[in-house]
């Protein structure tokens, strides 16, 4: 399957009614927190899709393909190395792969109170481009009272490889 679902309007979308806005994410903090496959203060990316949308509401079947998809992208981004901090606020904080600092995102935003809400985006690289055949995550914090504050939105996107 690869990424063309998942960079499609209708998966994003659905993704992104469980973290934005903020009312949204505190109702997924909270089935996260009630539930007993997760536990939030450790959870990494990739492990709380499925329990906030079950399968049977994924576009196209995706969920089948769910485990494999971000199971690629976590050995990809476990090979990179990280030099940038988790936020701008935590300019201490410096996780060592990039797949260490997706988890630590995602972990700042359901355990921050109140919960930082996220905007996703999933893109796929151009053929062109440098390292066209690995994942890749961009993120930005926004922040609304100046940047040594703590952030109230993250941007993240995962850029998946390009597959011809």
């Amino acid at each position: 399957m690869g990424s063309r679902t998942y960079t499609g309007a209708s998966f994003k979308d659905l993704m992104n009614d469980n973290y934005f806005p903020l009312e949204n994410m505190q109702r997924s903090v909270d089935i996260l927190k009630a539930s007993p496959d997760i536990h939030v203060p450790t959870l990494e990316y990739g492990q709380y899709h499925l329990i906030l949308t079950q399968a049977d509401k994924w576009p196209d079947g995706s969920a089948a393909y769910w485990h494999k998809e971000k199971g690629r992208a976590r050995v990809d981004l476990t090979t990179q190395l990280n030099t940038v901090p988790l936020s701008k606020d935590e300019p201490g904080v410096i996780p060592l792969t990039r797949c260490a600092l997706l988890d630590a995102c995602v972990r700042k935003c359901f355990n921050s109170e109140p919960p930082i809400p996220m905007k996703t985006n999933i893109i796929t690289h151009a053929a062109s481009e440098a390292y066209a055949d690995r994942h890749e995550i961009r993120l930005e914090w926004e922040y609304d009272n100046g940047e040594d504050q703590a952030p109230t939105l993250l941007h993240l996107t995962m850029v998946c490889p390009y597959r011809p």
